[in-house]
């Protein structure tokens, strides 16, 4: 479907002040078309004929007229402008739920920036079209159609003249929207990457700082610049080289009326008030062809823009509910099993490959390796993050699939590596999966995580404000509320992406001891890359490149499983536990 037929699609929800407004334009045009016979009427009878009785009634009338024209002007406008922003509001909501249903691997090759921008900028380019431009346009060819048959009727011989001068304006018109669409696509499109860059410096500022690369930054920032204004002189070049050229070509047909009208004024073959509305009415049909160029040049920004907008939601998420798909049974257990699960993210590279095992509820089961051989990767599946390209994963012996999603994550409660805080109390971010959860809950949770006594030393305890993205919390603090806030979810899979590693050793001996509690009755799964964390885990899963190459508990690994004994010997010396005999930990 066509780009320009979806937009207006959009409109049928709001038909009756869409009706109401066109309505509208066609009383303004109607009175606009009365308006010069009045003056015609005035030079013609009045003035010429001596007939001064006319005139308070000419005035009266043209009073009455322009009264009512603005009662309409202002119902057009109004209409139009409430139905633009009615369809943004939806449009901008339809956007942003359609984001949050995406799956992780559209985020991992789309750019924050991009999508900034389109959720932004094009849909404000969207709104300006549905509140102005559509309206003009309509305006400008019903105008356009009134007063050609108005001047035909009045004086045929003088429109032909009038109308000869139309193909060129016309075709100039033509041409301007031909070139200048494609040059405002490569304006949207740079723009879009000019906010990319403004939102990963942003985000990344402190790294920049860190580094002292503020020159290099702005050096960056600079280059998206020129090239943006780059974009829009050319953009500009089109409009200033034809714009004069469409203003010259309506001129042209002024003067020619003036010339060939005067003549047959002059030579009593046409009314002297007749001439006057007939160039009243040529500044009426000149008018809308000049605002045409402009609504040409507003639409084909609008096409754009709508471009990008219908790109982004005709994205179908990769990962989505079954139409079979139904809730998960309130009595789940969590016992997790795959078999022969394989994974890509990109065609003929495998990620993960034949993984087969099985996780009881109240089980710990913990996975090791080296960067990259597919760890995080693997539980990235179970909550259908990503979908295997092999194999199955079952949840209490029925393939996870044949659940819908929000049931499926709603328990499991996720701990990752990079922790994302939002800028909000630490009672909320806590209480982000479990909003309902009262003060007492989120307490226990904070105390489980071994994060409550920091708490409370703040000035306002659980709430105090957190800077964005926890730019204010320590690293270990930051993985304690993130624990909290999946402990609160009181899940059935807890999955702990190397939770352990912004913590000093004291913490994670805490965090395991409570752990010991919190995992009795749910179904546990560790990535750590400190194998303290994980020596007592019920079952270990050794993985390189993609694979399972070992499995077992910790003694039996250490005798059986070489590359096992090569992470641990590699282990920092504190974090064994040989070392921490007799600790009071």
């Amino acid at each position: 479907m066509s780009k320009p037929k979806r937009l207006l699609i959009k409109l049928i929800p709001y038909w009756p002040r869409v009706l109401g407004a066109a309505v509208s334009t066609l009383a303004v045009m109607g009175l606009a078309l009365i308006i010069p016979q009045l003056f015609r009427l005035t030079i013609d009878q009045a003035i010429q004929g001596s007939q001064a009785f006319y005139l308070p009634w000419i005035a009266l009338s043209l009073l009455i007229f322009t009264v009512i024209k603005g009662v309409f002007s202002f119902t057009q406008r109004y209409w139009m402008e409430h139905v633009a922003q009615k369809l943004i509001y939806t449009l901008r909501n339809e956007l942003f739920e359609h984001l949050q249903q995406l799956s992780f691997s559209f985020y991992d090759h789309t750019q924050t920036g991009q999508l900034m921008s389109r959720v932004t900028a094009d849909v404000e380019m969207l709104k300006r079209f549905f509140g102005f431009g559509l309206l003009h346009l309509f305006q400008a060819a019903i105008t356009f159609a009134g007063v050609l048959t108005v001047i035909l009727v009045m004086n045929w011989r003088l429109s032909l003249v009038t109308i000869l001068t139309l193909p060129a304006v016309i075709l100039a018109i033509w041409r301007f929207g031909a070139k200048v669409s494609p040059a405002y696509q490569a304006v949207q499109e740079e723009l879009a990457e000019m906010t990319s860059a403004l939102q990963q410096n942003l985000a990344g500022i402190r790294t920049v700082k860190a580094f002292s690369q503020e020159a290099a930054e702005t050096s960056k920032f600079n280059r998206h610049s020129v090239r943006l204004l780059g974009r829009n002189l050319a953009a500009v070049r089109i409009w200033s080289y034809y714009f004069p050229l469409i203003a010259f070509l309506t001129g042209l047909s002024s003067a020619v009326i003036l010339w060939y009208g005067g003549r047959e004024v002059i030579g009593g073959r046409m009314m002297l008030g007749e001439l006057v509305a007939f160039n009243s009415y040529l500044l009426m049909l000149i008018m809308p062809m000049r605002m045409l160029g402009w609504v040409v040049n507003l639409s084909q920004r609008a096409m754009a823009s709508a471009g990008r907008v219908f790109e982004l939601l005709d994205t179908r998420p990769e990962v989505r509910d079954l139409p079979a798909a139904g809730p998960l049974p309130a009595n789940v257990s969590g016992r997790i099993t795959f078999v022969d699960v394989s994974f890509s993210y990109r065609p003929g590279v495998e990620s993960l490959r034949n993984i087969s095992f099985s996780a009881s509820p109240g089980q710990k089961i913990a996975i090791v390796g080296a960067t990259g051989s597919g760890k995080t990767t693997l539980v990235n599946l179970i909550p259908r993050h990503y979908e295997p390209a092999g194999g199955k994963i079952l949840l209490d012996g029925e393939d996870i699939r044949n659940f819908t999603l929000r049931s499926l994550r709603s328990q499991i409660g996720v701990v990752s590596q990079e922790i994302f805080l939002f800028s909000a109390t630490i009672a909320e971010n806590i209480g982000y999966g479990n909003p309902a959860a009262g003060r007492q809950e989120t307490e226990a949770a904070a105390q489980a995580a071994q994060i409550h006594d920091f708490i409370l030393s703040l000035p306002q305890g659980y709430e105090t404000m957190v800077g964005e993205r926890g730019v204010n919390l320590s690293g270990g603090q930051k993985q304690r509320l993130a624990i909290a806030r999946a402990l609160l979810k009181d899940p059935k899979i807890l999955i702990l992406d190397d939770y352990t590693s912004s913590v000093d050793t004291n913490t994670e001996f805490l965090l395991r001891r409570a752990l010991e509690t919190l995992v009795r009755g749910r179904t546990c799964f560790i990535i750590a890359h400190r194998l303290s964390s994980v020596m007592e885990a019920d079952l270990i899963l050794v993985l390189k490149n993609g694979a399972i190459v070992a499995s077992g508990k910790h003694k039996q690994l250490l005798a059986e499983s070489p590359l096992y004994a090569e992470i641990y010997r590699l282990q920092p010396i504190a974090d064994k536990p040989a070392c921490r005999e007799g600790s009071e930990l």
